[in-house]
């Protein structure tokens, strides 16, 4: 299968591990806020759309950057709410950094067709595996405008 990522492969680490470290900062900086709520704003923002579009300026960011660009340039604030915890905030971000890439797939409909409840419920069977092979476990969103995780998880069964 020859396949389009999203970006160039020379960006894709760092975006990966800044992705990752950005919502567990933001989990662990702000543990009386909603993560959950956090990672759908921002996988929908304008600065996240600069990285889908491998735009170098926000692809070379760290995480400490991209929540300074993030926070001057997006009208958000932090919900009150469930932090997430442990490692899992890291592993979402990671992972969808990584799935938007391999598939490229917009930010903003990645987090419609896989919701973070779902990372979250999946986190216990997809964690200890590399990040390429969970992605490619969860397998690619077949059909973007009927499709949810259990549909497509249900049609790969069958």
């Amino acid at each position: 299968m020859n396949m389009e990522h999203a970006y160039p492969r020379a960006y894709l680490d760092d975006v990966v591990e800044a992705q990752g470290k950005l919502f567990d900062l933001v989990a662990h900086d702000h543990p009386d806020m909603d993560t959950a709520d956090f990672i759908v704003h921002y996988m929908k923002s304008a600065a996240r759309k600069h990285i889908d579009n491998a735009q170098a300026y926000v692809c070379t960011m760290d995480h400490n950057e991209l929540w300074d660009y993030f926070q001057k340039n997006e009208l958000y604030s932090l919900r009150r709410g469930e932090s997430l915890q442990g490692f899992l905030p890291d592993w979402i971000g990671e992972f969808y950094a990584y799935y938007q890439w391999f598939y490229n797939i917009p930010s903003a409909e990645l987090v419609n067709h896989i919701p973070v409840n779902y990372l979250i419920n999946a986190y216990p069977g997809l964690h200890d595996l590399d990040l390429d092979l969970a992605v490619q476990k969860v397998g690619p969103i077949q059909n973007f405008s009927s499709s949810s995780p259990e549909e497509a998880t249900r049609a790969k069964r069958n």
